[in-house]
């Protein structure tokens, strides 16, 4: 069973697409796409910043709800 993606589900949520996000994290948008289909693990700091991304619209969310 695929793990369903919470990081694109919440990415769409925004409006952005994987380009944008790739901008405002200030990465490649081929890094990007490789961290949200799993390739790749986002960076602490990385996490950091689209749960700021996140928190208008969900003011008590967790790393823990994007992430895991």
């Amino acid at each position: 069973m695929k793990k369903i993606n919470k990081v694109k589900g919440y990415r769409s949520m925004l409006g952005k697409t994987q380009e944008e996000m790739a901008i405002g994290l200030g990465i490649s948008l081929q890094s990007y796409h490789n961290k949200e289909n799993g390739h790749v693990s986002f960076k602490d700091s990385e996490k950091t910043t689209i749960k700021k991304m996140l928190l208008p619209i969900f003011p008590e969310i967790t790393i823990e709800d994007i992430f895991f």
